[in-house]
């Protein structure tokens, strides 16, 4: 099975797929299930199958992104070297997509399993959150939403990743007076009007907050800076972008009010202008789900808490248990010269296979 996963790999890594261009991906994952005796349907760029259904039998969904981050002037090219698949994507996700692809060959009509079982394929993950594949997918595929589990296979070493952080971005903007930099008392400086909240943002410790015996971590940072338009006038503008990571339990709108409050309180005197860009909610942590205790006593993976935002949150959202679990480094995930691993792989379809009663 080494074998034949790291060739459905190497094949993958080879088909570029940057967001937003994922046709030739979709076109050669929907060739390859349209050779097995699955149900094949599409939406836009995102490809299905699925087992035929069986009374009494659970849905469980196998969940994975068709698309990467762009390459980086640094990438070496798709190779093997030892136990290392090198290759875009490679860790995120192209070798889940890999373990995916091989088990819908393995399933048959999945008549002999004791799970039905789904695959979804899906585009535009790495992009905005309104913008991914799996959204309308979810919403236009009703078959999807009685799913009892979903395991993303997002990269996880292996861990089973329980939930995962909401994610929101939030423009912040300071006012000021332009004037010649020479006389700046005749002005008001917008960039050092943003001078408490960024003291404020540097001596601000993590929120550790524990969901079901898992710690998550609350943490709000500035991620981009704008302001000032030549260098010898004192600007009358600045903005910064503020992305704030939030546990599972916090809504949106405490997530909204929590950005909100800090820059009130770190900047009393001058209070910026708050406005939000993208809002995503986090996603629950589901560990009393019957089907994951299951997974977990056959096959004593470790346990962990998504220190991240992946979408276990639109599953959870659509009312759909989901779980981060796959066989890509998590490290490795947007690295230069990105690579998995091959063990992985193997150990990750392997225990795929086990759960669903897959023989041989």
């Amino acid at each position: 099975m080494n074998a034949i996963l790291t060739r459905r790999t190497v094949e993958l890594c080879r088909i570029a797929s940057v967001t937003g261009n994922e046709a030739d991906c979709a076109e050669r994952i929907a060739a390859i299930l349209r050779d097995t005796p699955l149900a094949v349907s599409r939406v836009g760029n995102t490809i299905l199958a699925r087992t035929v259904a069986r009374a009494g039998r659970p849905l469980v969904l196998l969940v994975g992104h068709t698309d990467t981050v762009p390459p980086k002037a640094t990438d070496g090219g798709v190779r093997i070297e030892g136990d290392r698949l090198y290759g875009l994507g490679a860790s995120d996700m192209k070798g889940g997509l890999a373990v995916m692809l091989e088990l819908s060959r393995a399933v048959g009509d999945g008549r002999d399993l004791n799970v039905d079982l789904g695959f979804v394929f899906y585009d535009k993950e790495e992009g905005p959150w309104a913008e991914s594949g799996l959204g309308p997918t979810l919403e236009q595929t009703p078959w999807l939403r009685r799913a009892e589990l979903a395991f993303c296979l997002e990269p996880s070493d292996n861990v089973v990743q329980v939930g995962c952080l909401g994610t929101l971005h939030a423009t912040v903007a300071f006012g000021g007076k332009a004037a010649h930099s020479a006389r700046p008392w005749q002005g008001a400086n917008a960039i050092h009007a943003a001078a408490p909240l960024l003291a404020a943002l540097a001596a601000r410790a993590p929120n550790d907050v524990v969901c079901d015996g898992h710690l998550f971590r609350e943490v709000l940072s500035a991620t981009l800076a704008s302001g000032g338009n030549t260098r010898n006038v004192i600007p009358d503008r600045f903005s910064l972008n503020l992305n704030y990571r939030f546990a599972p339990g916090r809504s949106d709108e405490s997530a909204m009010e929590e950005v909100r409050r800090f820059c009130a309180e770190s900047c009393p005197l001058n209070p910026p202008d708050v406005s939000f860009v993208e809002v995503a909610p986090s996603g629950r942590v589901v560990l009393e789900n019957r089907l994951l205790r299951r997974f977990l006593a056959e096959n004593g993976n470790a346990v962990a808490a998504k220190q991240a935002w992946t979408d276990v949150a639109r599953l959870s959202q659509a009312g759909i248990d989901a779980v981060n679990l796959g066989p890509g480094l998590a490290a490795q995930a947007h690295q230069a010269d990105e690579y998995c691993s091959i063990d992985l792989l193997e150990a990750s379809y392997r225990q795929f296979a086990r759960f669903v009663g897959l023989s041989g």
